[in-house]
C-alpha cells in the first residue's frame, strides 16, 4: 500500500475516502501524483460490526466529506427534536437546564454501525481496498519509521499451536500508516510509548454499557440524566435517544476511576430500566442489542503531544479526541481523518514522507475546531473528580468562563491508581425481561467467537481473592470469574470493550472476525 488505515471506524474510513478524492483530482488535473493504492485494515468480519456510540453526530464534517450527499440522505437515523436532562433519584426526577455543551439542536440521531457501513460502501466505490477480518498485531518498523503492520495469525487452537485452518500472519507495508484504531488502540499505545510521546495528564477513560430496545412508544426528546443509580462520588450518567422505528437506545456511562471495589456498570444499567422515568419508556419493549465500550475522557490536557511521526499519524479515539461535556467525538474522527488524508497526498506529493513533512497533519488539527472545543472545556471532566456536585458547581463555572475557571490545569492520575474501597454493592437479580444477565447481554451482542481460541487476554499470576473480585465486577461481558480465591478467563465472552485494558488484564488483538457482531448499535 501506499497509505494504509488502520482500523475501518469513522477516521479510517473518512481519511481513505478524502485521500481517494484528493487523488482522483490530482489525476483530472494532470498532477503527478499518479496511482496510489489506499486500504483500511479492520479486525471484524464485517464494517461495523465493532464499533459502538451513542451517537448523537455533529453533521458538519460528513457534508464536507460528502458535498453531493442531500443531507436527508446521509447516514443518520433523525434529527434530534429536544433536548431533556434530569438528575435523578432513586424513584424521582427532577429535570434541570440543558447546559449548552449539550444542547443539540442540528444534530442527528445515529448508529455508529450503520455510519460504517454506509462509508465503507462509499470507500470501496471510491477504489479503496477494504480488508475486514485483520486485526493488526504489531507495527513493522524500519529504524524510527513506520513501514506498515503485521497482522496476527487465524486458525490457533488453546494451546496456541497451529490448527487445520491455520492462516499466518500477513505483513501489509505502507508509505504511511494511518492509526485509526479507536479507543485504547494497541499499536498506538505501543507507537507511542516507544518514542516517548507524553502529554500533560495521562489518558482517562469511562465504559460505556448501552443497549437496544423495540417499543411501542420512545421519547421523543434527547434524554441525558446524571445521579442515581451511580453513587455520588462516581462520574457519569446515562442516555435514551429514540432511533426511529420504534428503536430505542439506552445506555450508562460511568468514569474508571471510581472508588468502590465492587461497582459494576452493567448491573447499574439494569438498575436505572428499573426507575420510573425509563420504565414507563421501555414497557412492552424487547431488548434487541447490547455491547460496551470505554471512551478516553481526558480531554485536551491527555492529547499526547505529538500525534505523528516519520511514515505515522494518529487519529480520532486513538489521539483521544473525544468532548465529554458534550458526549461527542465521532465528527472529531471523520474530521482528523480528513486531516490526516489531507497530510499524507501532500507528503506522496513532495515525495517526502517523514516526521518534517507529516507535522502538517499536528498543525491542522490543533488549529480547527477539534482541539478549539477540546480547550474549552479543558477542565471540566476533571472538576467531577471531587464528586458530583462540587464537579457541577465547577462545571457550570467554566461554562460561565469559558473554560477560563479555575485559571490552571487541573492535574489528573491514571485510572489505575484510583485508590478503592472495598464497598458491599446490594444483590441483584435479573427479571429476564426488563434486566438481563451479562451471560445473557452477550448473547445479544452477536458474539460468536471460538471457543476454543487461545486467550488474548494477558493475566498475571499473583491474582489475589480482591482482586479477581474486582475484575468480575469491572467487567461488564462475565470475562472474569472470581472461584475461591482465584481467577477463572472465560475470554470468549470478550466484547472488546478494553476496560480491562485500562485496569487490569491487557488485551491483545485475536483472531479476525473474533468479539460481537453489532448491526444498529
Amino acid at each position: 500500500m501506499d497509505v494504509l488505515f488502520v482500523g475501518g471506524g469513522p477516521a479510517g474510513l473518512a481519511g481513505a475516502i478524502e485521500l481517494a478524492r484528493l487523488v482522483r483530482r490530482d489525476a483530472e488535473s494532470g498532477g503527478g501524483v499518479g496511482e496510489i493504492e489506499i486500504g483500511v485494515l479492520e479486525k471484524s468480519e464485517v464494517l461495523g460490526e465493532h464499533c459502538l456510540s451513542g451517537a448523537v453526530v455533529v453533521p458538519g464534517p460528513f457534508r464536507e466529506l460528502f458535498p453531493a450527499v442531500p443531507e436527508e440522505e446521509l447516514p443518520f437515523r433523525r434529527p434530534v427534536h429536544g433536548d431533556r436532562v434530569y438528575l435523578l433519584t432513586e424513584r424521582g426526577s427532577l429535570r434541570l437546564p440543558t447546559p449548552p455543551s449539550m444542547r443539540n439542536h442540528g444534530n442527528y440521531v445515529a448508529s455508529i454501525s450503520e455510519i460504517v457501513r454506509w462509508m465503507g460502501e462509499r470507500a470501496e466505490a471510491a477504489g479503496v481496498s477494504v480488508f475486514t477480518g485483520f486485526p493488526a498485531d504489531a507495527l513493522l518498523v524500519e529504524g524510527e519509521r513506520v513501514v506498515g503492520v503485521r497482522t496476527t495469525p487465524s486458525g490457533l487452537g488453546r494451546d496456541g499451536a497451529p490448527g487445520s485452518g491455520y492462516v499466518p500472519p500477513t505483513d501489509l507495508t505502507a508509505r504511511i500508516t494511518v492509526l485509526a484504531e479507536g479507543t485504547r488502540g494497541s499499536l498506538t499505545q505501543a507507537y507511542l510509548e516507544w518514542q516517548g510521546i507524553g502529554s500533560e495528564n495521562p489518558q482517562i477513560f469511562a465504559l460505556g454499557v448501552k443497549e437496544l430496545w423495540e417499543t411501542p412508544a420512545g421519547p421523543e426528546a434527547v434524554i441525558h440524566t446524571l445521579g442515581w443509580p451511580l453513587p455520588p462520588d462516581v462520574f457519569g450518567g446515562s442516555f435514551m435517544y429514540p432511533m426511529g422505528e420504534n428503536l430505542v437506545s439506552l445506555g450508562l456511562v460511568v468514569g474508571l476511576d471510581y472508588p468502590q471495589h465492587s461497582l459494576d456498570t452493567h448491573v447499574l444499567l439494569q438498575r436505572l430500566k428499573t426507575h420510573p422515568l425509563f420504565g414507563r419508556l421501555l414497557a412492552g419493549g424487547e431488548l434487541v442489542e447490547w455491547g460496551a465500550k470505554t471512551i478516553p475522557e481526558g480531554g485536551y490536557y491527555a492529547i499526547p503531544e505529538r500525534l505523528h511521526g516519520d511514515g505515522v499519524l494518529i487519529t480520532g479515539d486513538a489521539a483521544g479526541l473525544v468532548n465529554v461535556p458534550s458526549l461527542k467525538g465521532i465528527h472529531y474522527a471523520v474530521l482528523s481523518g480528513m486531516f490526516a488524508a489531507r497530510a499524507a497526498f501532500r507528503a506522496l506529493e513532495s515525495r517526502d514522507t517523514s516526521a518534517e513533512a507529516l507535522s502538517v497533519y499536528d498543525r491542522r488539527v490543533r488549529d480547527s475546531f477539534i482541539v478549539r472545543d477540546l480547550h474549552r472545556t479543558r477542565n471540566m471532566r476533571l472538576a467531577f473528580k471531587k464528586g458530583l456536585y462540587v464537579g457541577g458547581i465547577k462545571a457550570a463555572m467554566m461554562t460561565l468562563t469559558r473554560g477560563v475557571f479555575p485559571g490552571s490545569r487541573i492535574a489528573a492520575e491514571a485510572d489505575p491508581t484510583a485508590r478503592r474501597q472495598v464497598v458491599d454493592m446490594p444483590p441483584f437479580t435479573p427479571d429476564g425481561r426488563r434486566t438481563f444477565s451479562k451471560q445473557d447481554a452477550v448473547f445479544r451482542s452477536g458474539n460468536a467467537t471460538r471457543d476454543d481460541l487461545p486467550s488474548h487476554l494477558v493475566v498475571g499470576e499473583d491474582i489475589d481473592g480482591d482482586t479477581a473480585s474486582f475484575y468480575e465486577s469491572m467487567c461488564p461481558a462475565g470475562v472474569y470469574e472470581r472461584r475461591g480465591d482465584g481467577l477463572v478467563v472465560n475470554a470468549p465472552n470478550c466484547v472488546d470493550c478494553k476496560a480491562t485494558d485500562v485496569l487490569g488484564p491487557r488485551w491483545t488483538p485475536r483472531e479476525g472476525g473474533s468479539g460481537p457482531s453489532y448491526k444498529r448499535m
